[in-house]
């Protein structure tokens, strides 16, 4: 019998494939393997994790729904009084500090309850992909509770890098807030907004300057809250363990993220645009051409917009798992090709 050539040359029996007992070869991955593997993955276990997303969103929602109309509430009571029409008093700025602080809470619960919603989305793909990765499926009850175990750690490694992230929005907001007040002082006094233009075009440029930093931070620490997981870790140590796995593969790691967000975001786009055309043409059509009067206009386009945000968020909901399954299966590549931990997942995929 002979053989083709093989990785010794003629003669020898060529290579075996690596063992694959789950979503993706137990062997340093490329783009293919990626984005079927995280595909794959999804697939095998869509119930746990869009029950893990609606089930997190959902959980926030309640949270901020509810403490947001205790909020509004107690502020009820101010805010009627001072638009009272039968109230002798003049308004003034102050009075309306506590409407301020409470749309500013009302913000910051919304936030936090994305965030925290977020970490469990995060949590919960990082325990999809370990078990993914052996071949084995997980309910949507070990799924929950892995998760919300390690929600702390998880928060942090997603917290942390986004900050980052904040720095360049915040100084586009500032530039343009100087720029448009060097626009309103040249209006009411000829040549006075000239230097405070300039600083505001300065400050935009600084905060275009400012974005690949923030990029080459979120993907030195994207692997984290798998590693958060996955490790048992803390943040900082999760964190400190992206690092290390992503030094000298930034690009690759940055590459492959890129084209599952591409596809990510071209599926949202075009969910979207459908959404959108339909929208217009039922707002548009013959319905409302016949016997239309503003009512029926305005419950029509009311009922629309409200099921359009609900069908974009659906899709969001749907989408989201994607791109944390793609970042946890390049850190099983990374630890594989840096750490040989292919025979350690093998033996561990047999017992």
């Amino acid at each position: 019998m002979t053989y083709a050539p093989g990785p010794y040359g003629w003669g020898h029996p060529p290579a075996p494939p690596p063992p694959k007992p789950g979503v993706i070869p137990l062997a340093p991955l490329d783009l293919n393997h990626v984005l079927s593997g995280a595909f794959g993955a999804y697939r095998r276990n869509w119930k746990a994790l869009l029950g893990m997303a609606l089930a997190s969103y959902a959980l926030a929602a309640v949270v901020v729904v509810g403490l947001g109309a205790a909020g509004w509430a107690a502020l009820s009571g101010p805010w009627e009084a001072m638009g009272d029409p039968s109230s002798t008093g003049d308004a003034d700025l102050s009075d309306l500090t506590p409407l301020f602080l409470g749309l500013t809470g009302l913000w910051l619960l919304f936030v936090l309850g994305t965030l925290v919603a977020t970490g469990l989305l995060h949590g919960a793909v990082a325990v999809v992909v370990q078990e993914a990765v052996l071949g084995r499926r997980v309910g949507f009850g070990t799924v929950w509770r892995r998760a919300w175990s390690r929600l702390g750690p998880v928060l942090g490694t997603v917290v942390l890098p986004a900050l980052a992230g904040l720095v360049p929005v915040l100084l586009g907001l500032f530039g343009l807030c100087l720029v448009l007040g060097a626009m309103i002082a040249s209006i009411d006094s000829a040549g006075d907004g000239a230097g405070l233009a300039v600083t505001g075009l300065l400050v935009l440029l600084l905060s275009t300057a400012t974005m690949p930093v923030a990029v080459w931070i979120w993907v030195r620490f994207s692997l984290a809250p798998t590693a958060a997981v996955v490790e048992s870790a803390g943040t900082l140590t999760a964190m400190r363990r992206s690092a290390r796995l992503v030094r000298g593969s930034w690009w690759r790691v940055f590459g492959y993220t890129l084209v599952m967000a591409l596809i990510v975001g071209g599926v949202s786009f075009a969910v979207q645009m459908v959404i959108s055309v339909a929208t217009q043409a039922s707002v548009f059509g013959t319905p409302l051409a016949q016997h239309a009067t503003p009512g029926t206009v305005f419950a029509s386009v009311g009922t629309l917009v409200v099921t359009g945000g609900l069908l974009q968020l659906l899709t969001q909901l749907v989408l989201g798992p994607l791109l944390p399954l793609a970042s946890g299966l390049l850190y099983v590549d990374l630890r594989i090709r840096k750490e040989n931990l292919a025979p350690v997942l093998a033996a561990t995929a047999r017992t």
